[in-house]
């Protein structure tokens, strides 16, 4: 089930001989946050194609938010040359109890989330998915021994702080899968060879952990961790947008209609900018996307106003009052 596909997009596009520096840019401005950035300079110098480990659980209905920013990020990383190594955790899903922990439910989601990244325009001829069922039992006699090592130079305690990677909180009552579940998934940057890990923030410990494994075994490269912010959910006080709750999100399969209704009853008050959902949108997936915003006004109002940058956009809204959509 390894998929190595190329859209047309994707096959007919080249990438421009970069700089160091420009490619630095590029990469680092995917992150939120970057541990550390002095060891991803010195890696995009060193390493024409670096590794970056991306992954996902397929489970439910794909939102814009793991639509179209992974298929931004994926395309920002290949650009700068590296190749994307995505990982497609069928088997933990199932121990997240994913689907009801139907491995062929799983699956089959995780076949159609790979269509919708690939239909969005991610452009995949530097991208590898990798289901980790097949990639574990092909390698078993490397990847076990490694999950051992991790579980046994570790206290529970540490081991429970990364239940956030689950969506789960360490109050919750966790199943001996589950708890096995981060030592695992710090395996897989070891055994995908990553240089990079290209998570979301919600996934920084388990990443930090790999760093501090690093530390224990006395290994000088350490991953670099490339933490992407996380989107909001359209209600007032969602800090992520939720795939489970269909009044927090925007699902990629929306139609323009129900996106437009679901604009609206967003929480966007007039001047706010801390905690708008709807200035995040337009951050991190309109000017990415189309490197311009259009607010549609009536020519009583002005007309519509086009914005080239986040910054040009902020300012005006401290002095004059946009209704996004209208």
């Amino acid at each position: 089930m390894s998929i190595n596909s190329q859209n047309d997009e994707g096959s007919s596009t080249s990438t421009p001989q970069m700089s160091v520096e420009e490619k630095f840019r590029l990469v680092r401005s995917i992150g939120e946050e970057c541990i550390q950035e002095d060891e991803l300079l010195n890696l995009l110098t060193k390493k024409p194609q670096p590794i970056c480990y991306d992954g996902f659980e397929p489970s439910g209905r794909m939102h814009i938010a793991q639509g179209v920013m992974k298929a931004i990020s994926v395309n920002k990383l290949t650009s700068a040359g590296c190749k994307v190594k995505i990982w497609v955790a069928d088997w933990f899903a199932q121990l997240n109890n994913k689907m009801g922990g139907d491995l062929k439910k799983i699956q089959t989601v995780g076949r159609y989330l790979i269509e919708i990244w690939i239909a969005v325009g991610m452009r995949t001829e530097r991208v590898e998915f990798l289901w980790s069922s097949e990639e574990i039992n092909a390698r078993a006699d490397e990847y076990w021994p490694l999950v051992m090592d991790i579980a046994r130079r570790n206290k529970l305690p540490r081991i429970m702080r990364c239940c956030q990677i689950m969506g789960r909180s360490e109050q919750d009552e966790l199943t001996a899968a589950q708890i096995l579940y981060p030592c695992m998934q710090c395996a897989d940057i070891f055994f995908l060879k990553a240089d990079i890990c290209q998570l979301g923030m919600d996934q920084r410990k388990v990443n930090v952990l790999a760093r501090e494994y690093c530390d224990d075994i006395k290994r000088k490269n350490k991953p670099i961790i490339l933490s992407h912010h996380m989107l909001p959910g359209l209600q007032q006080g969602q800090e992520k947008m939720s795939k489970s709750d269909p009044s927090s999100a925007i699902y990629m399969e929306d139609e323009e209609a129900e996106v437009n209704v679901k604009i609206k009853k967003a929480y966007c008050p007039p001047k706010i900018v801390e905690g708008n959902p709807c200035l995040e949108y337009i951050k991190y997936i309109i000017f990415p996307w189309d490197k311009k915003f259009v607010v549609e006004r009536s020519e009583a109002n002005g007309g519509n106003k086009t914005f080239e940058t986040m910054k040009n956009l902020l300012l005006i809204m401290k002095k004059e009052i946009y209704i996004l959509g209208t």
